[in-house]
């Protein structure tokens, strides 16, 4: 089987879904599956991959990757990249599309369709009640209703990565079936962390005390504010505690949470590392006691499952779907909407040590039992060949 996957971005920068492809890739190829990788230069807003493949590249994990270089930042166009779709979407028994608005995933859809291959679409939360509300909210609704639910309409699958996705898609009346398949990781990585001390020389401050962590992008769907405003509540209580805020994001929202964060008294409190990578990333994960994530909507959460792995004590809103299902095994502390609720469940694990070491227990527990990259490249595999029957 000769699988097709199209993103239209795999830089580091974006997050999850671009930290979350090539484990899927990898685990299909461990299944049996030939896997292919087409994306765009995109390194962020306004940068570019500095040598990226023109050409295809073999990728450790047996998959290849081929890079076509973009032309615009607002929905990545990349015309040599649809140009080839169009060409050779034929060549593969089946095209696994990740995204919605977004120039590489609708010809993608396209073009499977007029070759008559199956396609399936993982969304990326691009679809959730919250991201249709609060992005482009009129260019979305029109293009949705235009362009983009025609060839949705008609894909194998929507591969939604939790049962809250799942959910949020019923009010915009898909003709296509929604599959569940969560995201999963190579938790090898987070058996034997490296120590505390290696993130330490870097931030010589996270030495002075119990650090909160928060390790994603810099976005305001991840409820920022929010967490400054909630942690200056907590941080009043418990002085000897700090909040480690690692990721990138856009500079002009960087420098409005870090004003937020001077205008809070939090100036000596909040340590702003920055994009983390290696083994600075995972050493952050030694160094911090309690991990944060109070995002607004998020359809997965892979960022969240990282802490889990790694055994901290986790902390999230409602809306991060997979602290919804986590926490029904008791793996993930969910918070209340809004500053008072999520103050006071950063306060509750920071005054009770033996809880933390409970829950940080439990996550772990879970997160290799449900959340392995060999689970999910099996159940993909399974859902491929059931649309090839």
């Amino acid at each position: 089987m000769k699988v097709l996957h199209v993103i239209p971005s795999l830089s580091p920068s974006q997050g999850g879904p671009s930290m979350a492809l090539p484990v899927m890739a990898s685990a299909l190829v461990a299944q049996g599956v030939e896997v292919d990788v087409v994306t765009t230069d995109d390194d962020g807003a306004g940068l570019r991959l500095p040598k990226p493949s023109l050409d295809w590249q073999t990728m450790p994990g047996g998959w290849r990757v081929r890079h076509f270089p973009k032309q615009t930042e607002f929905y990545k166009v990349s015309l040599p990249l649809g140009w080839w779709l169009l060409q050779h979407v034929a060549d593969y028994d089946g095209v696994h599309v990740h995204a919605v608005f977004s120039f590489a995933s609708s010809v993608a859809g396209i073009a499977a369709l007029r070759a008559g291959v199956p396609f399936w679409v993982r969304p990326l939360g691009t679809l959730n009640a919250w991201g249709m509300k609060n992005r482009r909210r009129w260019l979305k609704g029109l293009s949705f209703r235009l362009l983009d639910k025609p060839w949705l309409d008609r894909a194998a699958a929507i591969h939604c990565t939790s049962h809250a996705e799942a959910a949020e898609l019923a009010p915009l009346g898909l003709r296509s079936r929604a599959v569940v398949v969560p995201l999963g990781m190579d938790l090898g990585a987070f058996d034997v962390l490296p120590p505390a001390s290696v993130f330490q020389a870097a931030f010589p401050q996270a030495a002075r005390g119990n650090c909160f962590l928060y390790l994603s992008r810099l976005d305001p769907k991840k409820g920022l504010e929010t967490l400054l405003a909630a942690f200056a509540s907590c941080q009043a209580r418990r002085q000897g505690w700090q909040m480690v805020i690692a990721g990138s994001g856009d500079p002009s929202y960087e420098l409005l949470l870090k004003e937020q964060a001077d205008a809070l008294g939090l100036s000596e409190k909040v340590i702003w590392a920055g994009f983390l990578g290696g083994e600075v990333r995972l050493a952050a994960l030694s160094a911090c006691r309690v991990f944060v994530l109070p995002s607004h909507s998020e359809n997965f959460g892979i960022a969240l499952l990282e802490a889990m792995a790694a055994g901290l004590a986790c902390v999230a809103t409602p809306g991060v779907a997979l602290a919804v299902d986590a926490a029904q095994d008791g793996a993930v502390l969910l918070a209340q909407e809004g500053e008072t609720g999520l103050a006071e469940a950063m306060d509750q694990l920071a005054a009770n040590p033996e809880k933390c070491s409970q829950l940080g227990q439990c996550a772990a527990d879970l997160a290799r039992r449900h959340y392995t990259a060999a689970a999910m490249g099996k159940a993909l595999e399974s859902l491929y060949c059931l649309s090839l029957r």
